[in-house]
Parts: structure tokens; C-alpha cells; sequence
């Protein structure tokens, strides 16, 4: 499945995700990725994304030990996510994200 990220710098890029990861998992493995440095435990929010509005909708609800997290963040958005919390699926093929700047 392809996975459109944008990262901090404003750059588009294609990558190649996999059902069943955390999509945290995808993108802590790109140069640009995120830092995820507690390791997809949802108790850091440097995993920390925007997702696109048109895919919004179609994730599951934060959690609220997630949304908790989000609210501590200066630059949460009704489109925020912690990735993390995103468990791909073969219906996310296409989805799309941008990296929040860093807190």
C-alpha cells in the first residue's frame, strides 16, 4: 500500500506501508520521519501527525490516554493524530499525512 507523506520540510513523498504496522512504525523508519521515542507506548506525542481531512474521518476515534497527549500539544489540530495509534489497514491504501513540526 502507498502512504503520502509530507514532511517538515514541505516535501511530498510516496512510501510503501504494510497492513497490520502502526503507520508509527512506517514512518520512523524514513530519514524524515518521526521520532517516536517512546516506541509507539502513546506517552510521548513525537509521533505526532496531521492527517489529511479527506482520511480523518475514516480512522477510528482517539483514544482518551491519545487525546489526553494531543491536548498538551501547542500545535494540535482537529486533524491531529498520534501515528502510533493508527493501525494500517489494506483500506488506508492512499492515505495521507504531514508531519508535525517538532515540540
Amino acid at each position: 500500500m502507498k502512504i503520502r507523506v509530507t514532511d517538515r520540510d514541505g516535501t511530498s513523498h510516496a512510501v510503501e506501508g504494510q497492513a497490520g504496522l502502526k503507520l508509527m512504525e512506517v514512518l520512523r523508519e524514513l530519514d524524515y520521519g518521526v521520532e517516536a521515542l517512546c516506541g509507539g507506548m502513546c506517552s510521548c506525542a513525537t509521533c505526532h501527525v496531521y492527517v489529511d481531512t479527506d482520511w480523518i474521518d475514516g480512522l477510528a476515534p482517539p483514544e482518551d490516554d491519545e487525546d489526553d497527549l494531543l491536548d498538551s500539544l501547542e500545535g494540535r489540530h482537529t486533524n491531529s493524530r498520534l501515528s502510533c495509534q493508527i493501525l494500517l489497514g489494506e483500506e488506508h491504501d492512499g492515505l495521507t499525512v504531514t508531519i508535525a513540526p517538532e515540540e
